[in-house]
């Protein structure tokens, strides 16, 4: 056990509404007795991507002593029954329920199949383009790498990308980067969420950011990443504008707002 981010489900304020089961995409919650209960603690990353899923405020982010989180016992327990399945969870817990038709488990890791760009509106048109300049203005991008006291970060405008949003978007180059130095990050793949934290909150008070734009997939485990920048700028010193843009699987823009 260490002393980690978990989450904690205030059984007094749940309704048991559910609304935060499909928000879990480990399926760490599930309803019991009438209310939401956290399935196992290694089912649970800590990032909070139910927190904006609960209408009667009753989950909150705390930290104390807790089994470490553990992909392997994750994606076994979305397979489904198996020996693998959650340490310190007996009885074990029914799957987790569908997020949507046809879905099992994670809806991040869902299988689909668009049409292929030749077969998209506007497709033939665009193969005469010439082709588009990269707009990035630094390297390296990935969080962990990039270097807080970077001369491109200074003053500057920042984007921080999930990994997959580069490519959904089409255009993320004209779209979203120009004019905007990077950073990209996965909220639920990459390892280290603390150090992320410490390099937001010093990007902000030491580099001086103008503002934070967080882009992020419409899948809930994404919504970590929001959840990372916000922590950071409460906890910097300095206040920065913080924007948040959510886009679909096909790159469109779901929500946009300053936060």
């Amino acid at each position: 056990m260490a002393i980690r981010k978990i989450v904690r489900i205030d059984e007094r304020l749940c309704n048991g509404c559910g609304q935060c089961v499909p928000a879990c995409a480990e399926g760490a919650i599930r309803i019991v007795d009438g209310k939401a209960r956290l399935v196992s603690e290694n089912l649970c990353d800590g990032l909070g991507a139910c927190l904006g899923d609960c209408p009667e405020g009753a989950i909150s982010i705390e930290e104390r002593q807790a089994d470490a989180f553990d992909q392997a016992v994750v994606q076994a327990y979305l397979a489904g029954p198996g020996p693998a399945a959650p340490r310190k969870a007996a009885p074990r817990p029914p799957d987790p329920l569908p997020h949507g038709p046809g879905a099992d488990g994670c809806p991040g890791s869902r299988v689909l199949q668009f049409a292929a760009a030749a077969d998209a509106p506007g497709a033939k048109a665009r193969e005469s383009a010439l082709p588009q300049p990269s707009t990035l203005r630094q390297w390296p991008v990935q969080l962990h790498l990039v270097p807080p006291a970077a001369p491109y970060f200074q003053g500057a405008e920042v984007l921080l990308a999930a990994d997959c949003t580069a490519f959904a978007v089409g255009d993320f180059h004209a779209r979203f980067l120009q004019g905007k130095a990077l950073a990209v990050a996965c909220p639920k793949l990459d390892q280290g969420q603390e150090i992320y934290l410490r390099k937001l909150v010093a990007l902000i008070d030491e580099a001086g950011i103008d503002t934070l734009t967080v882009l992020v997939m419409e899948v809930p485990c994404c919504s970590g990443l929001v959840a990372l920048a916000r922590e950071a700028a409460g906890r910097a010193t300095r206040k920065v504008p913080v924007k948040r843009i959510v886009v679909d699987v096909r790159g469109d823009v779901l929500a946009e707002e300053w936060l």
